[in-house]
């Protein structure tokens, strides 16, 4: 068994659909950031009011893959 102390960033890059918190309502935060991409990738399908945290951070992930940042 490794010990996570020995890689501080072991949790860093942890799937979202192992979040704790990950079924929440996404943060304001996300919200802002997630409309904001929708906007420049032109698809406003991926908004929506209603997403957890988890499903908000992977299609934030897959608007910035799509726009390159």
């Amino acid at each position: 068994m490794e010990d996570s102390r020995a890689k501080p960033d072991a949790n860093v890059e942890k799937d979202p659909d192992e979040w704790v918190s990950g079924d929440d309502p996404m943060t304001p935060s996300q919200a802002s950031y997630l409309k904001t991409l929708c906007e420049q990738a032109e698809d406003q399908e991926s908004f929506a009011d209603n997403l957890s945290k988890a499903e908000a951070s992977k299609r934030i992930d897959a608007l910035r893959a799509k726009l390159k940042l």
